[in-house]
């Protein structure tokens, strides 16, 4: 199994629509993130009458061996609120207690850098199952929490000495994963995988708050040792009714990893085809699946000075899509212009018309 192809499918639909072009804070479509695969607490859910979910389902089928092993993973972002501070007195160094006294800021200007308020984006795994024998039928069901935290980064001006804060924030997010395995056919079993947002969270405000206790981009990858997933997009004649029993909501699994291969499915919160890949010739993720590189590369390369400068500010991840791109040699934009893949004859052989 290429598990290096699947990460990076992985990676790609983790980030999807994490910041789109022209990747500046101040552009109304970054103003309005989190499109994908979220996971609104209960309370919000309710409250908005189920448009924003609070629970996803993945169901799908595989073929099991005597010893087969499935393993379940669950990924998502999580919302990092980042807001500054300004020090009335620079110190030469921040407390260890991060006790300081500073004055919130919507910018700030140290040391020939500017700095902006955004949200980032932390990532979390739960690994639900593990090498679970798939023999026996089970119901595992398996409660994750993760910690609310906050980090104080120090911002030094010419002299070297701290005289601003950046500031890191998230809240405490709790779920749970439910894994279900039961007998459809033979050796076919189906499995289920509910995912469920249980986040306290008292009463909504909107939904820029609510986003602060989702799960964002939620997608789940499914491995089987000793079996073989079968295809919900093209499966066997035999098994077509069993693949549209399957109940999915939110999300849609496909084979993952190299053409062929059956051992990996990504439930993933975007529409995909089976065995999805990051083309070869891409220099690296651009936060938009639907976009040509080719295009969101020359495109970046005719913004402004100001236009970089604030690109540069509002992101770390949008920083070094910027200098990727103007780092990329020509041969590099070259690649990027066409490739033909996958081409089959017009007209099969056994077909062709004769004179």
């Amino acid at each position: 199994m290429n598990l290096d192809r699947v990460e990076k499918i992985a990676e790609a639909v983790l980030y999807e629509g994490y910041m789109l072009y022209p990747y500046r804070a101040s552009a109304v479509k970054n103003q309005q993130r989190w499109n994908f695969g979220v996971l609104a607490p209960r309370a919000y859910s309710e409250q908005q009458n189920g448009t924003e979910a609070a629970t996803m389902q993945t169901e799908c089928l595989f073929h099991c061996g005597p010893s087969a092993r499935l393993s379940v993973k669950i990924r998502f972002l999580q919302a990092v609120d980042r807001s500054l501070g300004k020090l009335s007195h620079p110190l030469h160094s921040l407390p260890s207690d991060d006790q300081v006294r500073f004055e919130p800021v919507d910018k700030l200007e140290l040391a020939g850098r500017t700095y902006i308020p955004w949200q980032e984006a932390r990532e979390r795994e739960v690994c639900a199952l593990t090498e679970y024998p798939t023999g026996d039928l089970l119901r595992h069901l398996h409660f994750f929490q993760f910690a609310a935290g906050k980090e104080m980064e120090p911002l030094r001006d010419d002299a070297g000495l701290v005289a601003g804060v950046l500031i890191r924030d998230w809240k405490q997010l709790s779920g749970d994963v439910e894994v279900t395995l039961s007998r459809c056919k033979n050796d076919v079993t189906k499995v289920t995988v509910s995912i469920r947002n249980l986040t306290a969270y008292g009463q909504p405000e909107n939904r820029a708050d609510a986003l602060k206790y989702s799960f964002l981009s939620t997608h789940t990858i499914l491995r089987l040792e000793d079996g073989e997933f079968i295809s919900l997009l093209d499966p066997p004649d035999n098994l077509k009714s069993l693949a549209a029993a399957c109940s999915n909501a939110g999300t849609w699994p496909v084979l993952a990893g190299e053409p062929g291969e059956r051992s990996t499915m990504l439930s993933s919160q975007i529409i995909l085809y089976d065995y999805p890949q990051i083309a070869p010739e891409s220099p690296g993720s651009l936060f938009d699946g639907t976009e040509i590189d080719e295009i969101l590369s020359l495109r970046i390369l005719t913004m402004t000075d100001e236009e970089k400068d604030e690109m540069r500010r509002s992101d770390e991840r949008a920083r070094q899509i910027l200098e990727r791109t103007e780092s990329m040699a020509p041969e590099q934009f070259m690649k990027l212009h066409g490739v033909l893949r996958e081409l089959r004859p017009a007209i099969s052989p056994s077909i062709r018309e004769t004179p």
